[in-house]
């Protein structure tokens, strides 16, 4: 394996950094926006997005709808810029998530949304990008230039954004303290060996990827950076979901990756990946609660919703390690490019 260090590995030595820059370079702009949304009080909010940032959007849906009390609802860009549908989106908050800002879908359904009478808020590392201009408050996530094509500082800086921008909405203090510790926990997190994982998943082509609640979303953006980085089918899973028919596929050394934060979830997180692990899987758990499955090392931030944040930074860590050791560059997957601009 070369000690050559990718554009990823460095970028994802940029996350405590960039993490404490957003805080404060942006933290203005999201006491403002956050404001805004509670001064209009929106009966329900929607998510707009693609890819890793549809993964943070997922994030915010859990963290909103565990502490704010708001349904919130991802809306497909396709509505308005192939369908030409307009949805009936007054009285509501819409928050558009996009690393560059620029794919024609995502800024269509941010202009309808706002010709709707809906509350705009875009989340961006772009400023000044077409998603910014049209929308009524546009957060620069200020995670600066990334060049690998797996996003990992921008998947954190958006989703840091995210829960800045709910705590200043519902005056969350415990959160937005909890915030400003999270660069340095972020730090201890890129530390956390996960190697341990590379065995069990030497010559399969597939495995399963354990969330639930907000470490869902982290869980679905654990999966997609598997099959970005490492060529290889992950497939991401409520703990609840995987019981059902996924069940069929596990079978004796059949890997599995379950990523539990501390929060009300973990001990069902536990359970489920001690169960797979007496069907005979291969399984690895962040959680101190699991006693048949192999335990992987992480980063307690003391809140149960910035507590998922490490372990996607630890999970960053290891599959780029990964990618080298299977003999691939994670900057250049193949067929694909960093900006993709979906219609």
């Amino acid at each position: 394996m070369s000690d050559h260090k990718t554009h990823m590995r460095r970028e994802v030595e940029e996350i405590p950094e960039a993490a404490a820059r957003l805080l404060d370079g942006s933290g203005a702009a999201l006491e403002a926006a956050g404001r805004d949304i509670a001064a209009r009080d929106p009966h329900f909010l929607v998510t707009v997005a693609r890819g890793s940032s549809d993964h943070v959007a997922a994030f915010m849906k859990y963290a909103v709808e565990l502490t704010a009390g708001l349904a919130v609802a991802s809306v497909g860009p396709s509505v308005a810029s192939i369908y030409g549908a307009k949805l009936r989106l007054a009285g509501s908050a819409c928050l558009a998530v996009s690393q560059s800002g620029k794919s024609p879908d995502i800024v269509a359904m941010a202009e309808s949304a706002k010709a709707s009478g809906a509350l705009t808020i875009a989340l961006t590392n772009t400023a000044g990008s077409p998603l910014a201009t049209a929308s009524d408050h546009a957060i620069d996530i200020l995670a600066g230039p990334e060049r690998s094509v797996a996003a990992t500082k921008t998947f954190v800086n958006s989703a840091v954004a995210a829960l800045a921008l709910m705590a200043h909405a519902t005056g969350n203090t415990g959160l937005l303290e909890a915030l400003k510790a999270l660069p340095s926990q972020l730090e201890q997190a890129i530390g956390c060996d996960w190697m341990a994982l590379a065995p069990a998943l030497e010559g399969d082509s597939s495995l399963f990827v354990l969330g639930r609640g907000p470490s869902a979303a982290i869980a679905a953006e654990a999966a997609l950076k598997f099959k970005e980085t490492c060529a290889m089918h992950a497939e991401a899973y409520s703990a609840a979901e995987v019981m059902h028919g996924p069940l069929a596929l596990v079978g004796p050394g059949f890997p599995v990756l379950t990523l539990a934060a501390r929060d009300a979830s973990e001990p069902s997180l536990a359970e489920a990946a001690d169960a797979l692990a007496a069907k005979g899987a291969d399984v690895f758990v962040t959680s101190a609660l699991a006693k048949a499955a192999n335990q992987l090392p992480h980063v307690a931030t003391g809140h149960p919703l910035t507590d998922p944040l490490p372990l996607i930074v630890s999970f960053y860590a290891f599959v780029e390690a990964f990618a080298r050791h299977r003999g691939l560059d994670p900057d250049t997957p193949r067929n694909l490019r960093k900006v993709t601009e979906t219609l």
